[in-house]
Formats: C-alpha cells, structure tokens, sequence
C-alpha cells in the first residue's frame, strides 16, 4: 500500500452542528449575502452548543464572496488559523470544502471549523448567467462561438453521450426528478414544499435542452447553510449526535477537459477516480451505503454519478432507478432525502451534506431505513468534483 493510502481522514473529524437560513426563491432574501452566511453560522453554532467567538477556521468554495476574515470579525473570533477556498467545480465543490477543512483540523491548523456557502442570486446575479459578457475565455471561448451559452446546454451533451452508449431512457432521469420531489412533500424547509410533482406533470414540462425537462434542473435560490467540525476526540463534548468523516476524495478522471469538451470519456460525471479514492478512505463500498445525497444540477448528472460509484451498471439504469427503489424510508437506495437542489433548495449542493448530518442523527424528514453511512456526491459533470462519507459512530 503506498503512503498515500496509509493517510486517512477516517475517523478522525466530526460534524457537531448544522445550520441553514430559511431558503427563498431567486431574488426573495430580504437580507444581503453576507448576512445570509452569518445567520447560518451561528444557526450551526447553536445546534452544536459552540460559542462563535471559538471557531477558528473557514472552509468554502466556488469563489464565495462571503471573505472569511470579514466573518472572522463579525462573529468576534479570538484568532483565525485557517481559511480554504476550493478552487473550480462549481458544485463539485461542497464536499471538497469538508476535507479542506477537515484537513485542516488534523494537521493542527485548527480546532473548530465551519464549512459553509452563503449564495443570495437575487443581489448578485443569477449563478452561471451569460449576460453583459464583452470578453470571454477558458469554457466560454470555445462554446459561445457556437451558440452553447447556458449549462443546460453545454451538461446536456454528455448526458445524451451516455444514454446513447448506454441504452438509459428518459424515465431513469424522471425517477430521480420525481423522488426528490416526494421527499419535499415531508420536508417544511423544502421550497417545493406544498408543489408535488407526478408523471404527467413531468412529461408535459417544457424542453430546456434534451433530454432536459424542466423538472430535470436545479433550482436557483438565495440562502445560506453551514457546519461545525471538530476533531473526533472532542466530538461528544457537544450537544448532538456527531457524524463521522468517513472517507472524503476531490479531482477529475484522466483529461476531463471540461473547456473544450473534447475528453476521451465524453459520456461521464467524472468520479470514477474519485469514488475509488472515496471507497478506499473509507474502507468500504457501494453495499454499505444507506443513503445518498447527490447533486443535481441536471438528473442525467445524477445517473452517471451514481454508476460510477457503484450502484448499478450504467445499462441496469433503467431497471434500477425506479421511484420505489429511490424513496425512503423502504427504498434500496433513498436518494435526496430532503429534496435536494430540484425541490428543497439550490445552496449549491451544501444542502446535501446538511440533510447526510441529519439521516445520521436520525433527524431527517424522510428518514432512510439504513441510516448509519451516508454518501454525499457533489456537482457531477464538472471538473474538479468530490464526496464524502459521513458515519455513526459504529461505523469508525
């Protein structure tokens, strides 16, 4: 075994509280961005029972505008040791924020570090809007040119790629719509909430970009949500259950290329590295996961994730992702148990990891029957991505 994989973060980080804003519709926050994260922090605080003055590390990622020094000095904390930014992904992001700052807990840099993303579109502008755009460069100069100006546009052609190759129909996409969708029916915090979706609906939905239905993207939404970690030594020195870090992995298979869309495994979420690494940090597999939290930027996105971690084989898609196998609290794999970004809220995916905390602590609104690990896929299809494991304690 190569020392690399003698290096663990298994067991060793806890997450001690969670905290989120209430979650609006793109442009309805009555308050700024800023304020947004801070309320979220100390939401998060108070759950674990941590004064705010006592964290002393950020994490975040894709270019969070919420600076961590300037947290630093509204929440009054004594000292800042750490703060990390994880570079590129967009959503692929969420989790790599976690092992960054988890990371950093067991190097020593710090001891009590909120990982957290603040996004108010309302104030600054939609995520990924091509608007007022007079230069260009890196993805956009190879795709504007030819009209592939939106994500829809430019995430549709890889899903096309691998249902094409792989035989998956529309419906293995709709599945995972309409079950993120029911999970928002239970969930009070859900955007969606009150807004069930069923088939028809699904299927009579406006075209974005096919295989795209409305139903098929993310939301977009201003809100904030965070957590606290801690080192495992300190976890039940607070006031909730902890979930353990299992396992956590970041990157990009072999030329990903995102820019020019020109990598040699078009058709992919770009994991398969990375659920390798995941799997062999945690010393587990596909058959120990109880649940999952995945990003859905697009559905098709969600389907390749979920075969390149192991789940099924990308030509049982379609006789694997059915509503009942995808709902809890009886399906063989709940999936998006809070709503996720189609139903519960786009906070850029760090919703997900939020809603992992709570089937761990047995606080979820649609709680899974197998609830002890916790898998949490962010932003399938752009490069870098990342997961994470989190666990019970019986799991370490």
């Amino acid at each position: 075994m190569g020392e690399q994989h003698r290096r663990t973060l298994k067991g060793k980080v806890a997450v001690v509280g969670i905290g989120e804003t209430e979650y609006y519709r793109h442009g309805k926050s009555p308050d700024p961005e800023f304020k947004l994260a801070l309320k979220a922090i100390l939401a998060a605080c108070q759950d674990a029972g941590v004064d705010p003055r006592d964290i002393d590390g950020f994490a975040s990622y894709s270019d969070d505008r919420s600076d961590a020094t300037r947290l630093a000095a509204a929440l009054g904390t004594r000292r800042l040791g750490t703060a990390t930014m994880q570079w590129g992904g967009g959503g692929g992001g969420c989790c790599g924020a976690v092992a960054n700052a988890s990371a950093a807990i067991v190097a020593g840099l710090a001891d009590v570090v909120v990982v957290f993303r603040s996004l108010a579109q309302g104030e600054f502008g939609r995520f990924g809007q091509a608007a007022n755009i007079k230069t260009v460069s890196g993805e956009r100069s190879y795709l504007m040119p030819y009209g592939v100006l939106a994500p829809p546009q430019r995430f549709a052609m890889r899903v096309k790629r691998f249902m094409h190759e792989h035989g998956v129909q529309q419906d293995a996409l709709r599945a995972i719509a309409l079950a993120s969708y029911r999970h928002a029916q239970n969930n009070p915090r859900a955007v969606m909430n009150g807004r069930p979706l069923d088939e028809q609906a699904y299927d009579a939905s406006r075209w974005i970009a096919e295989p795209f239905h409305l139903y098929d993207c993310c939301m977009e939404n201003d809100g904030a949500a965070a957590i606290v970690l801690v080192s495992a030594e300190r976890a039940k020195e607070f006031k909730q259950k902890p979930a353990y870090l299992l396992g956590a992995a970041v990157g990009s298979d072999y030329r990903m290329a995102a820019m020019s869309h020109n990598s040699p495994d078009y058709g992919t979420a770009g994991f398969k590295t990375a659920a390798t690494d995941l799997y062999r940090m945690a010393g587990m597999g596909p058959a120990d996961v109880g649940v999952v939290q995945s990003y859905e930027n697009f559905t098709g996105g969600v389907v390749m994730a979920l075969a390149e971690h192991g789940f099924f084989e990308p030509e049982e898609a379609n006789e694997f992702l059915k509503l009942e196998n995808l709902s809890a609290p009886g399906g063989c794999l709940p999936l998006n148990t809070s709503g996720g970004n189609l139903a519960e809220c786009y906070m850029h995916g760090f919703e997900l990891v939020v809603e992992a905390v709570r089937q761990i602590r047995g606080t979820s609104t649609n709680q899974a029957k197998r609830n002890d690990v916790a898998m949490v896929i962010g932003g399938p299809m752009v490069t870098p991505v990342s997961n994470l494991l989190l666990g019970s304690e019986a799991t370490i």
